[in-house]
């Protein structure tokens, strides 16, 4: 390698929705910038569709890929240890290894990018004064959230989602108690003291990327930028930089069964159904779902995955695609072939970027994962809000509220079951009336406020050169 060529290091942490964002990180610096890239994916034993989208990224040799082995954590975990905890200790466990990938590369790293979960490594990249920056793969709200909790933290008594006011956030929009962030709903969890030590470690960074841009949270970017109370959170002002929407490159090479029976419908027609990689329903939703697509009368793509009576995240860390032959066993009996005119339903995965992409998509019920939502929003397809988990009961609000391209169910899902009919008048709602019209209308305009951004000369574009320009050694 040419020793005048930059040379960035990412970190991924465990699950697809953090290698994904961090993947397309790597190959946009790698096309756009012609910066050398190596990443460090942390990987787990349980998710073989890890393992799989590895290789497969592998395949195209624009970046490295170092797989950090997968770190047994059994002994420090049991049946109720949250998520959030079990991906600190993940990476806690895995440090070991990716000090010994930083130390034996022949070019050490100009620069070393850490996901949201991987800022415990920021020792690493200090023993090797290393500039350090971390990528926030989510929105700016979420980001303004997560910087201003260790004051939260010191200010309210009590749990906060028992709270009677929003929670306020200088300069951004206040948080209703129902909204908060997983880990902020249980302070005596373990998970919440891991996810206040995170907010801490961000301070000790060089920098901070946001998976956002200027035209979707102006007023948000602006505190994180200007703020007085939150720039004293940090103690020393850290440079901010909007570089998305990041998203999957579509690339079509063969036309699956999906894709065909898609060209075959007409347009914005298909409401496409899926929870992500880790989301998951429960047997009693699963089947009120099915009952409401059914009698909505839309025609649908359905990604089934089994159900799950426990935590809706379950599913997270251990995203494999062994159950496949099983999943429709969870529907109602008959579904499948009432629907065979109507509807599609796939188990386990499909491919979403391509059929969001598809011109007979006009709908999305969605769990409202950042992903999820980045590759919604640049297509121009409104969505039904349906949040399970993690930071997207916030996203969920910010789609409805802030951007007006989603309409969401009368009580959480993970409140109380939603109902066949609601389902079924959402859908109609979304896919056949006035309402839907002017919710289609705001995401398109937004898909092409995305496009301005990561154009030459657009906020995105100019934002990740300033990057380049910072990690670039003076």
């Amino acid at each position: 390698m040419d020793n005048t060529q930059l040379h960035v290091a990412i970190v991924s942490s465990p699950g697809m929705g953090h290698l994904i964002p961090v993947l397309v990180l790597g190959n946009q610096l790698a096309t756009h910038h012609n910066i050398k890239i190596t990443i460090l994916a942390i990987t787990t034993t349980s998710s073989s569709s890890e393992i799989k989208f590895l290789k497969k990224s592998n395949e195209k040799k624009t970046i490295e890929i170092i797989p950090i082995p997968s770190v047994d954590i059994s002994h420090l975990i049991d049946s109720t240890t949250k998520v959030i905890t079990q991906l600190r200790l993940l990476v806690r466990e895995a440090l070991p290894g990716i000090r010994s990938g930083i130390a034996s590369m022949n070019h050490r790293p100009d620069a070393l990018i850490v996901d949201i979960f991987g800022t415990q490594i920021v020792s690493i990249a200090e023993e090797f004064n290393i500039p350090k920056y971390v990528f926030h793969t989510t929105n700016a709200w979420v980001l303004a959230l997560f910087i201003y909790l260790q004051v939260l933290d010191q200010e309210i008594e009590g749990e906060y989602v028992d709270l009677k006011q929003p929670l306020e956030i200088p300069g951004c929009k206040a948080l209703q108690p129902d909204d908060v962030v997983d880990p902020m709903m249980d302070r005596s969890d373990q998970q919440y003291h891991e996810y206040l030590k995170l907010t801490m470690e961000y301070t000790c960074f060089d920098g901070i990327l946001i998976n956002t841009w200027e035209d979707l949270e102006g007023e948000t970017i602006k505190a994180l930028r200007s703020n007085e109370k939150l720039q004293s959170v940090l103690k020393v002002p850290l440079p901010i930089y909007p570089i998305g929407p990041l998203r999957r490159t579509i690339e079509i090479t063969e036309r699956d069964e999906v894709i065909q029976w898609l060209d075959n419908q007409n347009y914005e027609s298909i409401l496409f159904v899926s929870f992500g990689s880790g989301g998951t329903l429960s047997s009693q939703q699963m089947i009120e779902l099915a009952w409401g697509l059914e009698l909505s009368q839309q025609k649908f793509v359905w990604v089934v995955r089994p159900p799950s009576d426990g935590c809706p995240d379950s599913a997270y860390l251990n995203s494999n695609g062994s159950h496949t032959h099983d999943t429709f066993k969870y529907l109602p009996d008959g579904f499948l072939t009432r629907t065979k005119d109507m509807g599609l339903v796939v188990p386990m995965w499909a491919k979403q970027a391509e059929i969001l992409s598809h011109s007979s998509v006009g709908g999305f019920i969605s769990h409202c994962g950042w992903n999820s939502t980045i590759e919604s929003l640049t297509n121009g397809v409104p969505m039904i809000a349906w949040p399970l988990h993690a930071e997207q009961k916030m996203n969920a609000t910010m789609l409805m509220e802030e951007l007006g391209v989603a309409i969401r169910p009368a009580v959480l899902p993970t409140k109380k079951l939603v109902k066949r009919e609601e389902i079924q008048g959402m859908v109609r709602i979304l896919m056949d009336t006035k309402e839907g019209k002017s919710t289609r209308e705001k995401a398109k305009k937004l898909k092409i406020s995305a496009e301005n951004a990561l154009s030459e000369g657009g906020s995105s574009y100019n934002s990740m050169c300033v990057l380049v320009k910072d990690i670039r050694p003076k």
